[in-house]
């Protein structure tokens, strides 16, 4: 009776590190700008990133342009997203150089249902703009981060207008349809990890009729 309530407990602990998961996901993810289209795909990115978090029905959503390698965001459609949803709100954050919002076409990847509009030219570069997003659909709300963001036709759910050292070339980049996320899962390795090692302690301990 001992040896199955020790194997309960560990079972127990193993279904905690996988439920988890669904915890993890809420931590910010980031998405790599690496598609560069033919105006600056000479010029080897990735351009920047994308990073999404969730509190409730309202997304915070940040580009950050890769600065080292000589790239910053720019004018009309400086930052593009598809958003998952059919009514939203959106607000800015962080932009120093902000316009308005807007959505349509980005050259080469597609139409975006919001994107942020600067002031023009690459003398009002930002390397920074965060803005949030509100889901107003009650009928589709948010449950975690993966559902902000959605393909558009051309597959692409995020784009950047990209200005390349002060000026030398400028054009647009995109992250491909969420293809490039990168969750932040460690804490669910870890507990995941973590319940293994347990397992493989009592098995050591027990002995094979331990897991018959």
């Amino acid at each position: 009776m001992k040896k199955h309530t020790i194997l309960f407990g560990a079972v127990c602990a193993v279904i905690l590190a996988f439920s988890q998961n669904a915890k993890a996901i809420q931590i910010p993810f980031t998405s790599s700008l690496d598609t560069g289209n033919s105006a600056i795909s000479g010029f080897p990115g990735p351009y920047g990133s994308v990073t999404v978090t969730l509190s409730g029905q309202t997304a915070t959503i940040t580009f950050t342009s890769n600065t080292s390698g000589g790239f910053m965001f720019i004018d009309h459609a400086a930052a593009a997203v598809e958003v998952n949803s059919t009514s939203f709100t959106e607000a800015i954050g962080t932009d120093a150089q902000f316009k308005e919002f807007g959505s349509g076409n980005v050259d080469g990847f597609g139409g975006f249902n919001l994107f942020v509009t600067n002031l023009d030219g690459s003398g009002s570069a930002v390397s920074t703009i965060s803005f949030t997003v509100t889901n107003t659909d009650g009928l589709n709300p948010w449950l975690n981060n993966t559902d902000v963001l959605t393909n558009n036709a051309n597959g692409f759910d995020a784009a950047a207008h990209i200005s390349v050292n002060g000026g030398v070339a400028t054009g647009y980049a995109g992250e491909n349809g969420g293809n490039g996320h990168v969750p932040d899962g460690g804490a669910t390795a870890c507990l995941l990890g973590l319940a293994l090692a347990g397992l493989g302690g009592l098995r050591a301990r027990f002995g094979r009729n331990l897991l018959r």
